[in-house]
């Protein structure tokens, strides 16, 4: 393997995308942003040995790993997107964080040295393969690449504790949809349309709400003009409106 931080391997996985080279970073790679303000190139990271993997793509369903597994390697997304759950003894699912193009799953394993819930890809995905012991060595060679992820860390925790939050069903589907338009924006996207990858059951898992209430939250916006959906399809058209009624969770998320 290369000893580049974030090159890809001798023997590329032709199903993802393909969009970095020996200079530049890959469009949606998780670190880039975070090296890139700091004046750091793939150039200035190749004598680091630390070492990046495309892996082949997940299909729709498939596990990028199982809980219980030992701990051994982050997994940035690179393209379409994966939840996190975790299933109790009766079967029932309860989904901890979606994950899209340029953010990286396997963040909790950390501690406990085994993954402590499954991620699942949600629609056909890729991944660049980060090796843990290698991005200790490069955390410790390159102060801002540890400070990215002790910042991803921080978000993980900060979201857990704001959705145990007293907040209401308003509130909360509100703040989702505005915190997935905004990282969709963060990837050069439409902040204001674009496609639910997950399944409602899915983000009423998540928000800690019964699939009932998110339906008729959502009635309640169209209805007001908050927003449109056909099928997947999202569009948030009263941002305002909306930032307005989770403002405290949007400013929280933000900080997170």
């Amino acid at each position: 393997m290369s000893p580049e931080l974030l090159v890809l391997s001798q023997v590329p996985d032709r199903s993802a995308p393909q969009d970095g080279d020996a200079i530049r970073f890959c469009h949606d790679c998780a670190f880039s942003a975070a090296c890139q303000s700091e004046g750091y190139g793939k150039q200035e990271l190749a004598a680091l040995q630390c070492v990046v993997e495309h892996v082949p793509m997940v299909r729709e369903g498939g596990h990028v790993f199982r809980r219980g597994e030992p701990f051994r390697a982050l997994y940035a997304v690179r393209s379409g997107s994966v939840k996190t759950s975790i299933f109790s003894r009766d079967g029932r699912e309860q989904v901890l964080g979606f994950y899209l193009p340029g953010e990286v799953v396997g963040l909790n394993g950390i501690y406990p040295e085994s993954y402590p819930c499954d991620a699942m890809a949600l629609e056909d995905a890729s991944f660049c393969h980060f090796a843990f012991p290698a991005m200790s060595t490069l955390a410790t060679a390159l102060p801002v690449v540890q400070q990215h992820l002790f910042r991803l860390l921080s978000k993980e925790l900060g979201m857990a504790s704001l959705l145990a939050g007293d907040h209401s069903a308003e509130e909360r589907v509100a703040a989702f949809l505005l915190d997935l338009g905004e990282r969709h924006a963060q990837r050069g996207q439409s902040s204001t349309a674009f496609r639910l990858a997950m399944s409602r059951s899915d983000i009423a898992s998540y928000l800690r709400l019964a699939p009932e209430t998110v339906s008729r939250v959502i009635s309640r916006f169209r209805e007001k003009g908050w927003v449109s959906i056909q099928g997947r399809r999202v569009q948030l058209k009263e941002i305002t409106a909306l930032r307005e009624l989770s403002d405290v969770l949007c400013q929280l998320t933000a900080a997170a």
